[in-house]
């Protein structure tokens, strides 16, 4: 093991450790998912990290849970560390499966700034737990409880494809400052919707490569390359490039709009 991904399971570890003295025998099971179990972690993945819970949280473990993990995500850690989502789902929730499914909380460091200033996350629909699960059971990687074949239920391919469709309004509001993340999800989208699977961002990258027009591949070979190599804050593109960003976007929305239709 590397001595990044020996920080990333520690941090793990920190995780776990909190949502045991959160949430105790409440928490049925806490998994991995995103980059730790489909390609491996890459230097600007995030700790990705579900827990499925008995019931929904009272105020006082959500303001625990959110102290906590504000202070072992990302900026907010005392020494260096990945930015931590940690989604929690109650499990009569989603199993058995519905759509749109409801997730109990939320937290990702690209809310740090709501948090600091305001309430912890609350229950809301969340589309994407259909791709969170799913990536779940793939990965089948408990930190703790049984495996996660005994905890969830499968997604259906449909509700994949609608979960995948249903993040793009707000993917694409974050388009100018978070590029790198937009264009390869995008082509994540397109690759679950023509495949069925879900890929790493690079793999997605790489089937999606040679669908594109020619003229279009320089946007996401860039936005590869800096998955596979750099952290956020070392993103960068140039003015030739960044002007290619929005003709590429409309291109694999073109194509995705086409796979929904069919």
């Amino acid at each position: 093991m590397n001595h990044a991904a020996d920080h990333a399971t520690a941090q793990v570890r920190k995780v776990a450790e909190l949502v045991d003295e959160v949430l105790g025998a409440t928490a049925i099971g806490t998994y991995l998912h995103g980059s730790f179990v489909l390609g491996g972690l890459k230097p600007a993945s995030d700790v990705d990290v579900l827990v499925v819970s008995r019931r929904p949280m009272d105020d006082r473990e959500r303001r625990a849970l959110l102290d906590g993990l504000l202070n072992i995500s990302g900026s907010g850690s005392p020494e260096p560390a990945r930015p931590v989502e940690l989604t929690v789902v109650v499990q009569s929730d989603v199993r058995p499966w519905r759509f749109p499914p409801t997730g109990d909380f939320l937290y990702g460091e690209w809310l740090r700034d709501r948090f600091e200033a305001g309430e912890p996350p609350r229950p809301e629909p969340m589309p994407d737990l259909a791709l969170l699960i799913t990536t779940v059971l793939t990965g089948d990687h408990p930190v703790s409880g049984p495996p996660p074949a005994e905890v969830l239920d499968r997604v259906p391919p449909a509700d994949l494809a609608r979960s995948s469709v249903a993040g793009l309004p707000g993917l694409l509001e974050d388009l100018d400052g978070d590029t790198r993340n937009v264009v390869l999800t995008l082509a994540r989208v397109w690759t679950t919707l023509a495949t069925g699977g879900i890929r790493p961002k690079d793999a997605a990258a790489d089937w999606a490569l040679p669908r594109l027009p020619p003229h279009r591949r320089p946007v996401l070979e860039h936005a590869r390359q800096l998955y596979l190599t750099c952290r956020y804050s070392e993103e960068h593109w140039s003015r030739d490039l960044r002007a290619q960003v929005h003709p590429y976007v409309e291109t694999v929305l073109t194509e995705i709009d086409r796979l929904t239709r069919r």
